[in-house]
């Protein structure tokens, strides 16, 4: 045996020395022949799976409506995505994930193949997989890369594949020789807690065919499930529906059930190695929409070519950004990054334009893609600003969906998901999307229309049908006071903050249009930051309705008061990250809010006092310790001092120092954060990925430019990661970084050219990147304090 093993290598040996003569007759450097040309074979859907991450390794494409994954588990925060790496068994293979969100979501029409005489209804549990039709497996027999995934399922012998198109998932599931094969679909399984709300129906159509509906929170999705095999014999169950004979719910051989955990079943003989394939396309229009979605997108049972159509796909996708020199992981990390950001805006319309509206009725999107879900608070900041880099053509079809959805339901969304009217975090930050867009040049949409309706939402209240819930939170302190008051509003100070960011982003917009009078309006509110600024204490702190400000806590226990139904911690405390309901700060303490003024980073430096005293609060920022006070609210992730990259407000500091006369330590600090809070493998990401923010926040840094205010395109300037990185502008040209002598220990600019000509300052705006050009970097390991002073 061991004879065998010897002689198989030396003939791969043989072979690969062979190849390299003939490579190296032919012109081809034999090492360059054997290396990937696909950007997306760096793409490792595993990275961020572990841990906080919550992203999920499935098939996707990007912008899809359909999303197929594997689901580990389904209960608390640490499964939003369904899938966590350190689980040991899957329950099977669901169709809707959301991409690294904080929310748990999703999980809806999973699919288990199995093999036994006895029918399990129920999952059972990671550690006791023999309960219920789960599966042991093991990462060595598991795979995953853009638009596939596959995983072998120990406890039956079973091959499972995933592959997908925009609205159709493809399964193939190769079974081993058995009487007693079955493909159960689970409608009672989902991600998270169920509403009281929650049913499903299920309907077998016929000998390969299963259709159903499942109301899923505020809304339903629909589903067709066609088989390559016909059933030997088909049944439905309600795990609901106990007897003392099964204790865990009962099946029946009939085709069609109704209730909140129910089910359908198909059995079959297999050969062994016989392949049962399963198209499910889904819909949230109706059942004829999963079915037109279904015939427009999968008429045909080739698994291969929607795989290979999948990676093609990808490879187009990526191919967006080039890059030259580093290292095999920071490659992996990047294109994986970029991977997760062009992934993360998911359409909602079926083939046919289709779509559930904000008034809760079927509404058509005519000559552009509907998008229904934006988790805004997250995404302005990074995603949606490299959207307008390398993915311009989407980018006019977000702000008609924005519009869309408010003209349905009368008044501007803030953040939200399937198209449902929501307020989720605070900010009004679709603003900022809008704004960001439209003065980079996307303006195929009515302006004038969501401008009015963006000015309403920050001046006035709304009129019925629609609610006043929907009005800006605070809106009346901030009308009054210029502020919001800490013992009126929760999350007073992020308020007070983003909203002036917002305001600010409206006045820009204001004045392109021409609308002095509103411009000057707008700029002023936009000032209401300084409300909340204290010298004393150098933080935006919290202030009472009164003028005052919010105790300072000295030593003493803190406590909530409670006045009529707000309640809120008594004392300040720069440290504390407090609990909703009354906590002062979003996700984040004063140490990390105090940064959050964007708009207006030289006046934020004026309260300061100084250039020099903003950069010492700046670098204390970054070295103190990372310790917050109690009672926590999030787990402190992703942090070098108080800077915590796993949380948004964090993501524009590091570049700060530009403004403050200091590039040299934006420099060092962004390259700080790529190389110390990204990683290769499943622990990666150092907190939640949010729909491709936190990938985002990479991709632009790797480039060396990030958008520290959104609304003005212009990018700061940080330290490029690749020795040459070359992207494809939407004017057909291209905009080429190359940083000479870059490594992990040169990080400093020295000196710079663009398009030939010096340039020593810290900015580039998006006309010049679109127009296409070379921004030379001549880098080194000590800092040039020199470059980039300029006014």
């Amino acid at each position: 045996m061991f004879e065998d093993i010897i002689n198989k290598i030396m003939k791969k040996l043989k072979s690969l020395f062979l190849f390299s003569i003939i490579s190296l007759l032919s012109g081809i450097p034999a090492i360059l022949s054997a290396q990937t040309e696909n950007n997306a074979d760096y793409v490792n859907p595993f990275i961020g799976s572990d841990f906080f991450g919550h992203t999920f390794p499935g098939a996707s494409l990007p912008n899809a409506l359909i999303h197929v994954s594997p689901d580990t588990g389904t209960e608390g925060w640490t499964h939003c995505a369904g899938y966590i790496y350190s689980a040991r068994s899957i329950m099977g293979f669901s169709h809707t994930h959301w991409s690294g969100v904080g929310m748990v979501d999703g999980g809806d029409i999973l699919l288990m193949p199995v093999v036994g005489n006895k029918l399990q209804i129920i999952p059972g549990t990671d550690k006791n997989p023999d309960e219920g039709y789960r599966s042991r497996f093991s990462h060595d027999k598991e795979s995953a890369s853009p638009g596939y995934y596959s995983v072998y399922l120990e406890d039956y012998h079973i091959n499972a594949e995933l592959t997908t198109t925009p609205r159709v998932a493809f399964h193939r599931y190769t079974f081993p020789e058995a009487n007693n094969a079955k493909i159960i679909i689970d409608l009672g399984h989902q991600i998270g807690k169920k509403d009281e709300n929650d049913k499903a129906e299920v309907r077998i159509i016929n000998d390969r065919r299963i259709e159903g509906e499942k109301i899923d929170g505020p809304g339903k999705v629909f589903f067709v499930a066609e088989f390559s095999k016909p059933f030997l014999y088909y049944g439905t169950f309600d795990a609901d529906y106990a007897t003392p004979e099964s204790g865990a719910g009962v099946f029946a051989y009939k085709n069609a059930e109704a209730g909140r955990n129910i089910g359908a079943f198909a059995s079959f003989n297999t050969k062994e190695k016989e392949q049962v394939l399963v198209k499910v396309a889904i819909s949230y229009t109706g059942m004829e929409g999963a079915r037109k979605n279904m015939e427009s997108e999968l008429p045909h049972w080739d698994f291969e070519r929607v795989r290979n159509e999948a990676r093609t796909i990808w490879n187009n996708e990526l191919s967006r950004i080039q890059i030259e020199g580093g290292t095999k992981a920071q490659k992996e990390i990047f294109y994986t990054a970029l991977y997760r950001s062009l992934l993360a805006q998911y359409i909602s319309q079926d083939v046919d334009g289709k779509y559930f509206g904000a008034d809760g009725k079927i509404q058509e999107a005519k000559d552009f893609n509907f998008y229904g879900s934006f988790s805004c608070w997250d995404t302005y900041r990074t995603q949606h600003p490299l959207l307008t880099l390398v993915a311009p053509e989407h980018v006019n079809d977000y702000i008609k969906s924005i519009i869309a959805k408010t003209k349905q339901y009368g008044w501007l969304p803030g953040q939200h998901f399937q198209n449902v009217f929501g307020e989720g975090m605070v900010g009004d930050h679709l603003v900022p999307v809008v704004v960001d867009a439209y003065r980079k040049g996307f303006r195929d949409y009515d302006v004038d229309f969501i401008y009015n309706a963006m000015r309403a939402k920050a001046t006035e209240f709304p009129q019925p049908p629609v609610s006043v819930d929907a009005a800006r939170s605070g809106l009346q302190y901030t009308n009054e006071l210029g502020y919001i008051p800490a013992n009126r509003v929760t999350e007073s100070v992020p308020k007070t903050l983003e909203f002036a960011y917002d305001d600010w982003c409206i006045a820009q917009l204001s004045k392109e249009l021409g609308k002095d009078d509103d411009y000057n309006l707008l700029m002023q509110r936009a000032e209401n930051y300084k409300n909340v600024w204290d010298k004393e204490t150098t933080f935006m702190r919290p202030r009472m309705a009164d003028g005052s400000w919010l105790e300072s806590l000295n030593g003493r226990e803190q406590e909530i008061v409670n006045e009529g139904e707000h309640s809120y911690y008594r004392y300040f405390d720069p440290l504390l990250v407090g609990r909703r309901p009354s906590r002062h700060y979003t996700e984040s303490n004063a140490w990390q809010y105090v940064w959050s003024v964007q708009h207006d980073v030289p006046g934020l430096i004026n309260l300061f006092g100084s250039a020099s005293k903003f950069s010492e609060k700046l670098d204390t920022f970054f070295e103190m310790s990372p310790l917050i006070s109690p009672p926590k609210y999030v787990g402190v992730v992703g942090t070098i001092g108080q800077y915590v990259h796993g949380n948004q407000p964090s993501h524009h500091v590091a570049y700060l120092y530009n403004f403050a006369g200091q590039p040299w330590k934006t420099q060092f600090r962004a390259r700080q954060i790529m190389t110390q809070l990204y990683r290769p493998g499943p622990g990666g990401l150092c907190g939640n990925e949010d729909m491709g923010s936190l990938s985002s926040w990479y991709v632009l840094s790797a480039m060396g430019i990030y958008p520290v205010a959104p609304g003005n395109p212009v990018y700061s300037i940080g330290s490029p990661l690749f020795e040459k990185l070359t992207l494809k502008t939407e004017k057909g040209e291209s905009f080429t970084v190359v940083a000479r002598n870059n490594s992990a220990e040169n990080i400093y600019i020295q000196k710079a050219r663009f398009n030939g000509q010096p340039f020593n300052r810290t900015w580039i705006s998006h006309d010049e990147i679109v127009a296409g050009g070379v921004l030379e970097l001549e880098m080194g390991p000590k800092p040039n304090k020199k470059w980039g002073r300029g006014k």
